[in-house]
């Protein structure tokens, strides 16, 4: 009998990555610097903006340091969830439509064809501060002043994410424990995109059945 082969589901536009390329997003010269960021910028923003907001979180709220550290902890999971959650379902969404096409590639099909491009590793400085300014109203509509605890262990999150997935694509694997994120990393990217969804952690992976297999 004949061996069948799976088609894997294609994110970017290239046939193979080019590791070596970077894809021109924009004709204005503007828009395109834009476009690109040092992922040192969104990080330094995150930290910062985490520091201003534990700063507040001890001197104008009565949270005991004991339940604050645990809502920076619940913080930090719930991005662990989130990102899962946007990799999976909206940077691989399907693109059946010119819109939805566009947009999917832009914020990560791109990266999909040009994975070592460093200066889009990370959204631009202006796209982070907008979703850290709109993590912070959600999270203090919900949670009130327990959001000042619960958005640095967010953007903590964030920012180790960010750091993680710079190094996977700068940096050879080291030879210990954290070597999983770089192989899982670059199974998603070379053979199979519809698995190991989790960049900074393997967790959700393994809750909800996305590891790659042993044979990948």
């Amino acid at each position: 009998m004949k061996a069948t082969t799976t088609t894997l589901k294609k994110i970017g536009r290239l046939d193979r990555p080019d590791n070596n390329g970077s894809a021109q997003m924009f004709d204005n010269p503007v828009l395109e610097r834009l476009s690109r960021t040092h992922i040192s910028i969104p990080i330094v923003m995150f930290f910062s903006i985490s520091a201003i907001s534990l700063y507040f979180a001890v001197t104008s709220t009565g949270i005991s340091l004991g339940i604050g550290l645990l809502v920076i902890l619940a913080g930090l999971l719930a991005f662990t969830f989130v990102e899962y959650m946007m990799h999976k379902h909206f940077f691989h969404m399907e693109p059946d439509n010119s819109i939805k096409d566009k947009l999917q590639y832009s914020v990560h099909g791109v990266h999909h064809d040009y994975p070592r491009d460093k200066d889009r590793l990370a959204m631009p400085p202006f796209v982070s501060a907008f979703y850290a300014f709109i993590f912070y109203v959600v999270f203090t509509f919900i949670m009130g002043d327990f959001a000042l605890y619960f958005l640095p262990g967010f953007l903590f999150g964030y920012a180790a994410y960010l750091g993680v997935h710079y190094a996977v694509h700068a940096f050879q694997p080291p030879k210990n424990f954290l070597k999983i994120l770089w192989v899982n990393h670059a199974v998603h990217h070379y053979k199979d995109p519809d698995v190991a969804f989790g960049v900074s952690s393997p967790l959700w992976d393994y809750i909800l059945g996305t590891m790659p297999r042993k044979d990948k």
